[in-house]
């Protein structure tokens, strides 16, 4: 039986505005590269998803019809990128976590956005419940380094934190008001599905030398979300 990775592949580096076809292509070589373990890659909205949720804001539309577009959004961005990495999902992408285990039995790769419509979380927290069922490590990637004390795109002080707990994790999250589209590491809902199951979260950012690194079980620059 092959080890299980799931990947949240944040949207801002599929694609930041437009697509990063530079960092996919890197993605793509270092999956392939560990054929000796079987990938779930969840993939954000980016740029596409935040487009629709501020038009949707902007006219007064309900956060529901705002959540609904940006699942639509991470969709289509697996779909691409399953297309990215040569795979054609003839049958579509798995929109329910049984689709994605059956997919799973036949396949060392598979793509998805978000699974089914649940209120206040974005792809973080579909990774993360993909995580737990299948007991497998979970790795955020986005398009900074890891978690910091504050925002290191706003701040050049700003210090890269290695190692949280769950609960001081949560903590600090939870500090923040949920909106579709959100930006940071992970998602309320995410942290609170990592602490209750226990699952070991590593914060990685678009250096993909960081994850080869992570996935050969070297040390690697990022974030760790544990006991």
């Amino acid at each position: 039986m092959k080890k299980i990775v799931v990947i949240s592949l944040g949207g801002s580096l599929i694609i930041p505005d437009e697509v990063d076809y530079k960092f996919l292509n890197e993605f793509k070589r270092v999956i392939e590269k560990h054929s000796n373990t079987k990938f779930i890659v969840v993939c954000g909205g980016g740029s596409v998803a935040r487009k629709y949720i501020n038009a949707l804001a902007q006219t007064g539309k309900k956060e529901e019809f705002q959540s609904y577009a940006g699942i639509s959004a991470t969709r289509m961005n697996a779909r691409f990128v399953s297309y990215f990495f040569g795979y054609d999902p003839e049958k579509g992408i798995p929109h329910t976590l049984q689709t994605l285990k059956k997919y799973l039995r036949k396949r060392n790769i598979v793509f998805c956005g978000a699974l089914e419509y649940k209120p206040n979380q974005t792809s973080d927290a579909t990774a993360a419940e993909i995580a737990a069922s299948l007991k497998a490590d979970f790795i955020n990637l986005s398009n900074v380094s890891g978690l910091h004390d504050k925002n290191p795109k706003e701040y050049k002080n700003a210090k890269l934190i290695p190692y949280i707990s769950w609960t001081d994790f949560l903590i600090m999250v939870n500090k923040l008001k949920f909106k579709p589209g959100q930006h940071f590491v992970l998602d309320q809902t995410a942290a609170k599905i990592i602490k209750e199951n226990k699952i070991e979260t590593y914060l990685i950012g678009s250096d993909m030398k960081q994850l080869d690194n992570f996935l050969n079980g070297k040390k690697f620059i990022g974030s760790i979300i544990g006991e």
